[in-house]
Formats: C-alpha cells, sequence, structure tokens
C-alpha cells in the first residue's frame, strides 16, 4: 500500500541545539511503526516506482536497520543520506508492570524512589498530578501546559515546546474524543511544573511532548512524571507500546524496555543541488554534533540551561 506523504521536507543547518536557517525539498515521507513488525534492512532501496510528479525522492523516518550504515552513499541515481541513526527507545506493555519493574537493578529503582520520595516531601507529603484523555479536559490541558511551555527550556532554547496553534490543538481535542490522546501535567500543590502529551496511533502510545519547569529541574520532575504515567499505562491494560519515537537519551533508556537500530535515511536524486544540499548538511551535522561534545565537557550545556532560568 502506499503510504508516502508529497511535502517540503527542512534540512535544518544548526550548531549544537541552536537552528541557523533551513532549506527545503519536496520529498516523500513515510514513517515506519513499531506496529509494522519490519525486519532491519542491510541496505537501503529507493521505491523509485512509486515516485511522483514533483517529488525530489523519499524520506523514510525510523527505518530499522541490521548494522550501523555510511552516512552517504551511492544507489544508482539516488544519493543515500543516513541523515541520523539511533537507538530506537520504546516499552513493551505485553510484558507485565512486575517483569517491568524487575528490569531495572536495585540501585536504580532506588534512586527513582528517592527521587519520588523527595518530590512528595517538596509538595508537603502528597504529589498531585493530573491526566486529560476528553475534549473539555483537554482544552483545559492547553490552557495550563502552553503556560508552562513558554517556560521551559525545551520551547526557549530548543524551539520544541508545547504547539500552540488552532488547528493543533482542534485536531488534539477531536482524536480525544477517539481516545486517541493521553495528557499529563505534574504540579506542586497548584502550580504546574511539568507535562507530557502523548497521541495514540494503533494501540500505541507515543512521546509527543515533555517539558518541565526550569526551577524544578533539581527535583528531576520530568522523571517523577514520566515514572507515574508509565505505572498508569500499564495498569490501563490496553496499550501494546509506549514509543519514544526518533532520537536517544538517558531519558528513554531508563524507561524503555526495548532498543531497536534505527535511521532516518533521505533517498534523492543525484542532482548538483541535492548533493551540495546533502554533503552541507552533513558537514553541519558534524560540526554540531563535535561542538555539543565540548559543550557538555566542559560543562557549557547546564550553564546555558541555568541562564535561561535565570532569563525568565
Amino acid at each position: 500500500m502506499n503510504n508516502w506523504v508529497l511535502r517540503p521536507v527542512a534540512f535544518k543547518f544548526q550548531l549544537s541545539d541552536i537552528t541557523i536557517f533551513k532549506l527545503f525539498l519536496d520529498l516523500q515521507v513515510r514513517a515506519e511503526a513499531l506496529t509494522n513488525n519490519s525486519e532491519p534492512i542491510t541496505a537501503p532501496v529507493p521505491p523509485v516506482h512509486e515516485l511522483v510528479a514533483g517529488s525530489e525522492g523519499f524520506v523514510v523516518r525510523s527505518l530499522p536497520l541490521a548494522a550501523p550504515m555510511p552516512t552517504i552513499s551511492k544507489i544508482g541515481d539516488y544519493l543515500c543520506y543516513m541523515q541520523e541513526q539511533y537507538e530506537h527507545c520504546f516499552i513493551d506493555f505485553q510484558i507485565g508492570y512486575d517483569r517491568y519493574l524487575r528490569k531495572f537493578s536495585s540501585k536504580t529503582r532506588s534512586t527513582i524512589n528517592r527521587k519520588l520520595r523527595k518530590y512528595s516531601e517538596h509538595c508537603g507529603g502528597t504529589i498531585t498530578w493530573k491526566t486529560y484523555r476528553n475534549p473539555a479536559e483537554l482544552t483545559t490541558f492547553f490552557e495550563i501546559a502552553r503556560d508552562l511551555s513558554k517556560t521551559t527550556y525545551q520551547e526557549r532554547l530548543l524551539g520544541r515546546g508545547l504547539p500552540d496553534n488552532k488547528d493543533y490543538i482542534e485536531k488534539a481535542v477531536r482524536l480525544s474524543e477517539e481516545d486517541k490522546i493521553r495528557a499529563y501535567i505534574l504540579f506542586d500543590r497548584d502550580r504546574a511544573v511539568s507535562y507530557l502529551f502523548c497521541p495514540i496511533d494503533n494501540d500505541v502510545v507515543m512521546y509527543g511532548y515533555l517539558g518541565y519547569s526550569p526551577d524544578y529541574m533539581h527535583l528531576s520532575v520530568g522523571t517523577v512524571l514520566q515514572w507515574l504515567v508509565t505505572e498508569q499505562l500499564f495498569r490501563e491494560g490496553r496499550f501494546r507500546y509506549f514509543d519514544f519515537t526518533e532520537g536517544q537519551g538517558s531519558h528513554k533508556i531508563l524507561f524503555a524496555t526495548h532498543q531497536r537500530l534505527c535511521g532516518n535515511v533521505v533517498m534523492v536524486k543525484r542532482t548538483m543541488r541535492n548533493i551540495a544540499l546533502v554533503r552541507a548538511h552533513s558537514f553541519m551535522n558534524n560540526l554540531s554534533k563535535n561542538l555539543g561534545e565540548t559543550m557538555d565537557r566542559y560543562g557549557l550545556k547546564a550553564r546555558v540551561k541555568r541562564l535561561v532560568r535565570f532569563r525568565r
């Protein structure tokens, strides 16, 4: 079945987490879902028979890989650009909550329990959090979470805050009518301190948007909320997976039950323009990665986060 969507795809040129500018190509896009049970591939193959008028090629996101692949390679008349390779993290709810708990070492569980206890004590002995799932609740969620998102590191520095455009909110409300949304807010008494927004597709809960107040970073409120949400979803007993989507990080690795090597692969016609774009983007990606690693090594990212906090 043809499930490609033709749309302009942005190639972001950025240094560390700061986007400098974007260039666009019209490409056909699709994503591999966890429920597809696709076998890992040894080399991507452009589906040239599905190329439509106006398209420069294809993008496949979350494509399972049998092994790491070269960043740039040639496949016939196409240039294959492995834009990102990562361990795709997810939780398999089918293993049951007791077995899920056993995946954590005693030291890790002790650390998580200590964070929960510390936050509970901070809140006066009770952790308050809410689940939002129907249209009326979703309207309230966006009103509260959007105000919180404006203060977060995720929005102010990375530009990855909870969307506030009318079309997105209306679509979320419509999906909630079909029980295809879960949204959560963690509170410190009456103050919202962290949110998590999760669309649901084919019984897979998607890690959509997570944000937290920089004032509460030291209390690990993102971890606290994720733990409470994960426990509740296990107890609901109706979902197959929690999909942490693209990219990897310590938060995702901590909570995941499984990881699989995946890539976001771009397959474009080998024109001079496309070759120049791909090679320039790959160069900037490497430069950005090296800069990010240097900032981490010298603690500069943590300083930037604190600066965002104090400049509110």
